[in-house]
């Protein structure tokens, strides 16, 4: 049985429906990190450090899930669902098992339905507390990361590109145009080592007198740091590609043509000068023939006044 589709009825919930529709322009992405049925210790401190770095921006459940098997058809369903549910288009998800130890798939969504999906297994992890280094250098929560991607395999292996434009769309956070060079304290730099493995680690900016205007940067390792072992991957379908990546139109501007909120569209024209001193004026105006017209009559009406006496 097909499920009515429900119609909003007030203003306030038509409001509530396009805050969660896709947008042209997009605002600040949100991320959703859930649990499998059955997950490692390692996979739960990697869940952790993720939700700790975008915890101004993220979700995470901690309750088991049972029905979620992104890679199978029908196992999308509780992803999409809670997708919705939560207005996150960027999901993290944590399982363990005896064929795929320490599994982290990463993914997106657009419109609340799968958009794509990376499978990379977690080895050789460091997690955020191992790491002893000065406080006042920990990176500040919402400022902007750099991104180093050192290797040619990010270039030329279809598995690596994809998993470089997920960990961009995942870490960047919100898309700006200026940034303040003091509100970038920190970098992700991956490394591709092999075909399929990328080491990931995650360090502070610690900005030094240089001598010039450009301050000396060094690199302090915050973790977390970790190898990640590409598995499976998904691109998306082709027509959900193109519907996703429209942008917004801007328009042809229009010389000489301003808008204003009261008078509303208004246009300048600009003229030569005429030269009007210059003009000759000839006896066949329409102006001068009427006043020869009016002096006429009025003189025929005086002479009848002098010829009839009273």
């Amino acid at each position: 049985m097909v499920a009515a589709i429900r119609v909003p009825k007030t203003q306030r919930a038509r409001r509530e429906l396009l805050k969660h529709a896709p947008k042209l322009v997009e605002t600040g992405k949100k991320t959703l990190i859930l649990h499998g049925t059955k997950t490692s210790a390692v996979l739960n401190s990697v869940l952790s450090d993720i939700y700790h770095l975008k915890r101004d921006n993220a979700m995470k459940y901690t309750k088991k899930n049972d029905s979620i098997r992104p890679f199978e058809s029908g196992g999308e369903s509780s992803l999409e669902f809670f997708s919705l549910k939560t207005d996150c288009s960027l999901i993290a998800y944590g399982s363990h098992s005896k064929k795929r130890p320490d599994n982290l798939i990463l993914g997106r969504t657009y419109d609340h339905h799968i958009y794509d999906l990376v499978e990379v297994g977690v080895e050789n992890y460091k997690s955020m507390e191992s790491y002893v280094y000065d406080k006042k250098l920990a990176p500040k929560l919402g400022s902007k990361p750099f991104f180093a991607f050192i290797g040619e395999h990010f270039e030329s292996v279809e598995e690596l590109k994809h998993l470089k434009e997920v960990l961009l769309d995942l870490f960047r956070g919100e898309v700006i145009e200026n940034v303040n060079l003091a509100g970038v304290d920190r970098i992700y730099v991956c490394t591709a080592i092999s075909p399929t493995t990328v080491y990931m680690m995650h360090c502070a900016l610690h900005l030094k007198r240089s001598g010039t205007s450009i301050p000396r940067m060094e690199l302090v390792e915050v973790g977390p740091s970790m190898d990640l072992v590409v598995r499976r991957h998904r691109l998306p379908v082709e027509s959900l590609k193109k519907e996703a990546m429209k942008t917004a139109e801007h328009a042809k501007k229009v010389k000489n043509v301003t808008k204003d909120p009261v008078q509303g569209r208004l246009g300048k024209v600009y003229m030569p000068d005429q030269q009007v001193g210059k003009l000759t004026l000839s006896n066949d105006i329409k102006g001068l023939k009427r006043e020869r017209c009016e002096a006429k009559k009025n003189k025929e009406h005086s002479k009848k006044q002098k010829v009839n006496p009273e």
